[in-house]
């Protein structure tokens, strides 16, 4: 398991190699940065991503990352992982979520239905140094800050907190069994009562307002807004570019695209268990469509599914997304998944408490006749997330402590959670680095915006701006 500790090691044993690897990277060096000689240009990197996504999309994306210095963050893991590839590292391991920005984690719905909170994105999966994840999320929080007009002082308070959350966990983690840590999730009925005391009043009735929207966010909300009947038939909504369905882009007819749509479907359902492809087979197909998701992912392929149950007040859809190679690989080991599809839905497995019953990997040729590995699940499953744009500075100390405890929650179920609670210690020594290196981190942030800015200037990339 990916760096899961030495079975026959103690747990004595397990914490003396944590507090040894401070010897490899004391934990003050995690607040050194500066770019490193030969840094690459970061908008050489983001059109290197480019190459190989849809090409009228690409603009699309540019046009994303440009509203704001976050945004532009929201879509540069891959330049953040060039980075951090020579940043200090433990030698400890963890199944990391790859791109761990505040606005990548969230609630959704638990196989019981109950609305849980924790990581929600996976496209950068991946084994690697615990650290990566933990800086990233400590600059999301720096750069969020800045956008909000916090002070450096109280930026600076906000990430230490999330770190302090994150060792904080790990330590109460490192004295639990291995099955109770397995199963642990956070609920959102237990985040709610400790937002109330540590948010205030208008910051908790906001989160309820969400937590209201996150419940409504189901199957059915998205077959009335994502639907219509056209000749007493549900057809997917067409608003080119942001969704396009199947039939208009490809040539010959209904039937070819049914005929294309079930193959995936046939080949998709044999990656799930017996009783998920039950559930998967009472459902008939109705239509498909390219439909553009989130900043980073725009111009990967992303489709979605819409299946009918009983009737057609019964839908189920799914999200079929193209699955790449992950950012954070040039640096890391190779994934042990050819697949990668399968790389992003074993990787989700390890990492979420309770991850989608309908998650699954699929090949599929593309209208341009290129095979491409997808991963599949369920789109707006009482999906939510938090209104960060909105929130004063008590408010997100609040949320960056939960992150840093679910974060820690995340990397527990499959790290040696011993050896790096003692990696960790007792002292503040982890929270303030990661403090100044979010700092340090979010003006070379606002320096790769810039260039891209520069660059849509001078017509190097062409950008496009339409609503998410």
């Amino acid at each position: 398991m990916v760096g899961a500790a030495d079975r026959t090691a103690s747990p004595a044993e397990r914490a003396a190699a944590g507090r040894d690897a401070r010897r490899k990277a004391p934990r003050s060096s995690h607040g050194e940065w500066a770019p490193p000689a030969g840094r690459p240009d970061p908008v050489a990197l983001l059109e290197g991503q480019a190459s190989s996504r849809v090409g009228q999309l690409v603009p699309l994306r540019y046009g994303r990352m440009l509203v704001t210095p976050f945004t532009f963050y929201r879509g540069a893991a891959a330049v953040m992982a060039a980075d951090l590839a020579g940043a200090p590292r433990s030698g400890l391991q963890a199944q990391l979520c790859g791109d761990a920005h505040l606005s990548n984690f969230g609630a959704f719905a638990s196989p019981q239905r109950e609305l849980v909170f924790d990581v929600n994105d996976f496209d950068e999966t991946l084994p690697g140094p615990w650290e990566w994840d933990v800086l990233r999320l400590a600059a999301s929080f720096a750069v969020a800050g800045r956008e909000l007009g916090f002070g450096g002082r109280e930026r600076r308070r906000i990430v230490a907190r999330m770190a302090a959350s994150y060792r904080g966990t790990m330590r109460r983690l490192a004295e639990l069994g291995n099955f109770e840590v397995w199963t642990t999730k956070t609920d959102v009925e237990a985040i709610a009562r400790g937002w109330a005391a540590a948010a205030g009043e208008k910051e908790t009735a906001r989160f309820q307002r969400n937590v209201a929207k996150a419940r409504a966010k189901d199957r059915l909300r998205a077959l009335s807004k994502l639907t219509h009947e056209v000749d007493g038939r549900l057809r997917i909504v067409s608003e080119p570019p942001l969704i396009v369905p199947m039939q208009e882009l490809v040539e010959g007819g209904e039937e070819e695209v049914e005929a294309r749509v079930l193959e995936a479907l046939a080949a998709y359902r044999e990656t799930l268990a017996a009783d998920r492809r039950v559930l998967l087979d009472s459902y008939r197909f109705a239509e498909a469509a390219l439909k553009v998701v989130g900043v980073g992912s725009v111009g990967t392929r992303a489709w979605i599914v819409l299946l009918l149950g009983r009737d057609d007040g019964d839908p189920l859809f799914l999200q079929v997304k193209e699955a790449q190679r992950s950012v954070l690989e040039p640096y890391a080991a190779p994934s042990a998944y050819a697949h990668q599809g399968e790389r992003v839905v074993q990787g989700q497995r390890l990492v979420q408490a309770a991850a989608d019953v309908l998650l699954g990997w699929v090949t599929v040729a593309g209208i341009d006749g290129e095979s491409r590995d997808y991963y599949v699940r369920q789109l707006w499953d009482m999906k939510g997330s938090a209104r960060v744009e909105r929130m004063d500075p008590r408010a997100l100390n609040a949320y960056a402590e939960i992150c840093g405890t679910t974060l820690a929650h995340a990397h527990a179920r499959s790290g040696d959670r011993i050896a790096i609670a003692a990696y960790l210690g007792k002292s503040e020594t982890f929270d303030k680095a990661m403090a100044e290196f979010a700092e340090s981190y979010a003006d070379q942030n606002e320096q790769d915006y810039a260039a891209l800015q520069a660059a849509a200037a001078d017509g190097r990339i062409e950008v496009m701006q339409l609503p998410e």
